[in-house]
């Protein structure tokens, strides 16, 4: 494979690597984040906290 990108084979496959963590790592921290504000929504919602907007149920 390296033989098909040429001579700069090394830095290719590294970034493609570099770009696969960083976007693995900022879906993790997105869906770690997503879970906490729905702890957090969670217990205003226990301590009586009601949500405001036009839409009452």
């Amino acid at each position: 494979m390296t033989d098909l990108l040429g001579p700069h084979a090394g830095f290719i496959l590294a970034a493609y690597l570099a770009a696969a963590v960083i976007l693995g790592g900022l879906a993790a921290a997105i869906l770690l984040d997503r879970r906490a504000q729905k702890r957090a929504l969670a217990a205003l919602e226990e301590r009586g906290a009601g949500r405001r907007g036009g839409a009452s149920s």
